[in-house]
C-alpha cells in the first residue's frame, strides 16, 4: 500500500469516517496537468469537486471549468469579480447586513495570488497520484474534534485558533488557510457548499496541510488505543 492509502485507511477506521479524506493538489502555472485525473464535462465549484472526490472521483479542474469565481479567485485561478470585491454579490445573497460588511469579509479573506494556479487536482486520498498540498475531510463534529488536536496540539500542546467566515468554507477556509498558514483549520460549512453539494446538515469540514498528515495520522493512531474509544463508551 502507498503512504496515502495507509493514511486514509487509518483515519477512516479509527474515526469511523463515512467518506474518505480528499487529497487536493494545486497545479501551479506552467506545471503539466496530471495523468489519471478526469476533467469535468461542465463547470463545477471547488466544493462540488471535493464532494465528488470523497465519493471516489479523481478530477482536475482548470479555470474554464470553475463554476464559482468566488472560490476560484481565492485559489489564485481566476480574477476576483468586481461584484464580489465590492461586497455586492454576498450582500445580495443575504449573508450580510450591508454591502460594506460583505466587502470587509472579502478584503480579509485568505487567498492565493491571482494567476499563480492553473488548476486544482482532487482525489480520494487512497487514490491520489500527486503529493497533496492539503487533505480535506468531512465528518461529524465529534470526528473532527479528534482531527484538530491530532494535527495541532498532540505534540506541542497549546490552543487552536480557527479562521473561518460565513462564506467560502471549502475553498478559503479548509484549502487556502491550511496551505498558506501551514496548520489545520475547520469550517462549519457555508451557503455555497450547503446549497450545491450533498454535504449533510450535521457535517463539517477540516483541512490539514499535506506536510502535517504523517504526524496527524500517527497521533490519531495513538489516540484510538485510549481516549477515542473511552470517550465513545456509554
Amino acid at each position: 500500500m502507498t503512504e496515502c492509502e495507509v493514511q486514509s485507511k487509518k483515519l477512516v477506521d479509527a474515526l469511523g469516517l463515512k467518506h474518505e479524506p480528499v487529497a487536493i493538489t494545486l497545479i501551479r502555472k506552467g506545471e503539466p496537468l496530471p495523468e489519471g485525473y478526469s476533467q469535468p464535462e461542465k463547470p463545477i465549484r471547488h466544493c462540488q469537486a471535493i464532494m465528488r472526490a470523497r465519493h471516489g472521483e479523481l478530477l482536475v479542474v482548470q479555470g474554464d471549468k470553475q463554476a464559482c469565481p468566488v472560490g476560484a479567485s481565492s485559489l489564485g485561478i481566476l480574477p476576483v469579480p468586481e461584484k464580489v470585491s465590492s461586497g455586492e454579490f454576498h450582500y445580495n445573497m443575504g449573508m450580510y447586513g450591508s454591502q460594506e460588511a460583505a466587502k470587509g469579509t472579502i478584503i480579509q479573506r485568505p487567498s492565493l495570488e491571482e494567476g499563480t494556479v492553473e488548476a486544482t487536482a482532487v482525489a480520494p486520498l487512497s487514490k491520489a497520484r500527486l503529493k497533496p498540498d492539503v487533505v480535506v475531510m468531512t465528518g461529524m463534529p465529534e470526528q473532527v474534534f479528534w482531527l484538530l488536536p491530532a494535527a495541532s496540539t498532540f505534540s506541542m500542546g497549546g490552543r487552536v485558533t480557527v479562521n473561518m467566515a460565513a462564506v467560502q468554507a471549502s475553498c478559503a477556509d479548509v484549502t487556502v488557510v491550511p496551505y498558506l498558514e501551514g496548520h489545520a483549520n475547520i469550517s462549519l460549512g457555508c451557503f455555497g457548499c450547503r446549497k450545491t453539494t450533498d454535504i449533510a446538515p450535521e457535517e463539517m469540514l477540516v483541512g490539514i496541510p499535506g506536510s502535517k498528515m504523517a504526524e496527524t495520522v500517527a497521533a490519531v493512531d495513538k489516540m484510538k488505543e485510549g481516549p477515542i474509544p473511552k470517550s465513545r463508551a456509554k
